[in-house]
């Protein structure tokens, strides 16, 4: 919930969480504290991590989760987010038996992938005084 942990007691913020809804909390409660925040999109159906690269979430394109984010966002002054996301279009999901839709599937280094960018840009930052 908002405000459970004060995240002006945190050099950096990592956000990996797959709801919207705590990615804004998250995006909103770092920029209330002025902690810096990267935060990452979608990464659920995609195969090439060479597609990911980190941007500003206003700049991004392709990524459903960044289109949600980025009109979030908007609503709530938050303009300008830290992100790593994918240019890659998402491969067709497929819905399993007794699903009522399709689940997103993932390929172990594109997620692996992009919690790495993540963190460089982390320490980056944090060695430049970021």
């Amino acid at each position: 919930s908002r405000g459970s942990i004060a995240l002006g007691d945190y050099s950096y913020i990592a956000d990996a969480v797959d709801t919207v809804t705590a990615k804004l909390l998250l995006a909103e409660g770092a920029q209330e504290a002025g902690v810096p925040i990267i935060s990452a999109m979608g990464t659920g159906n995609k195969r090439d991590p060479a597609l990911l690269e980190v941007a500003d979430l206003y700049d991004t394109a392709v990524c459903p989760l960044a289109r949600v984010m980025r009109k979030e966002c908007r609503k709530r002054g938050i303009r300008h987010l830290t992100v790593v996301y994918s240019r890659e279009e998402p491969a067709e999901a497929t819905i399993a038996e007794g699903e009522r839709r399709a689940i997103p599937g993932s390929c172990a280094f594109v997620p692996a992938t992009a919690g790495l960018l993540m963190a460089a840009r982390i320490v980056n930052d944090l060695a430049r005084g970021a």
